[in-house]
């Protein structure tokens, strides 16, 4: 990992405490990986024996339910931690980590862990500010799911991904990754023909552009009012 330049990754969050010389330390432990789209970085319930930094790309979280069912949990954008399960205090992965897009990560093994906490305040400040953030989102989800409309629902997760991945296209933002109406389905806890109707709808009324596997909002202020936001 000595070819990885520190600048690389101190502007990201783990890292934008910590000096040159910190950094260096970090990286000379880390183990680079590619992952095509679609291939599981970690699988859930497997041993947590590596932390991973995710440096390109996109993963989607997943959960399986006891009855088998499967349900997308988040997306983590690119320069953020993943698989950090000491945090949790697991000796486990709690969820599966998908390559939604091919990305690129670092890792660590777990042991290393302990020490990068104590021996680096800004990681281990960064790291917790992280887990109170995912831990807040997931209330949100939980409240939305007891409280919104499916139509508030799948707008709000839609525009969640164009504000985590967005990248301007020609009509509109375009949301970074690949993503179907199923992960929509599983992310916003309703169907697929629930969710290929509000689509159809959206595209209809000019406010999204459904490609293979892509989705361009070409009228995010109106999404922003159907997910009942006042932003």
């Amino acid at each position: 990992m000595k070819k990885l330049d520190e600048s690389l990754i101190a502007p990201l969050p783990p890292f934008r405490k910590l000096d040159r010389a910190q950094i260096r330390e970090i990286l000379d432990q880390a183990t680079s990986r590619r992952h095509d789209e679609g291939t599981e970085i970690f699988r859930g319930g497997d041993e947590a024996d590596r932390f991973f930094l995710l440096l390109d790309g996109v993963a989607r979280v997943v959960r399986v339910l006891p009855g088998g069912e499967q349900v997308i949990v988040r997306h983590i954008p690119p320069g953020q931690l993943i698989g950090i399960a000491p945090a949790l205090g697991r000796a486990t992965y709690p969820a599966t980590a998908v390559a939604a897009s091919e990305a690129l990560t670092l890792s660590w093994p777990t042991r290393l862990w302990p020490g990068f906490m104590s021996r680096y305040e800004g990681f281990a400040t960064e790291t917790w500010a992280t887990v109170g953030q995912r831990l807040d989102q997931l209330h949100d989800d939980m409240a939305a799911l007891a409280t919104q409309a499916v139509e508030q629902r799948v707008a709000a997760c839609v525009l969640r991904m164009v504000n985590q991945t967005g990248r301007a296209v020609e009509g509109g933002i375009e949301i970074a990754f690949p993503v179907t109406r199923a992960n929509i389905a599983e992310m916003t806890g309703t169907t697929l023909h629930t969710v290929s109707r509000l689509l159809s709808a959206w595209e209809k009324d000019g406010l999204v552009e459904s490609r293979r596997k892509r989705i361009v909002v070409t009228q995010p202020h109106k999404l922003v009012l159907l997910s009942g936001a006042t932003a």
